[in-house]
């Protein structure tokens, strides 16, 4: 069984690009998700800081307790951005 407190960690459900993060955030919170960034201003401004290579250096984090709900999200937004 899940301890109360576990349910509040955070932990990371994408990482992209400042504009990619940001809209998968706004998807996030549109279905009632509390979600938050890292690294969205040293990611933009020095991405080969924030992740190896520079590559997705900002990412959108969710609490546990949302990990279902908010994957589904993440995989809808990657889905619709495969077909454009």
């Amino acid at each position: 069984m899940m301890k109360s407190g576990d349910e509040l960690k955070p932990v990371e459900v994408f990482a992209g690009t400042l504009w990619e993060a940001s809209m998968v955030k706004s998807l996030l919170e549109n279905v009632e998700i509390e979600a938050f960034l890292k690294d969205q201003m040293i990611g933009t401004l020095n991405p080969w800081y924030a992740a190896p290579g520079g590559a997705n250096p900002v990412k959108v984090f969710v609490s546990l307790h949302d990990l279902e709900k908010a994957s589904i999200v993440v995989e809808e937004y990657k889905n619709n951005k495969k077909e454009s």
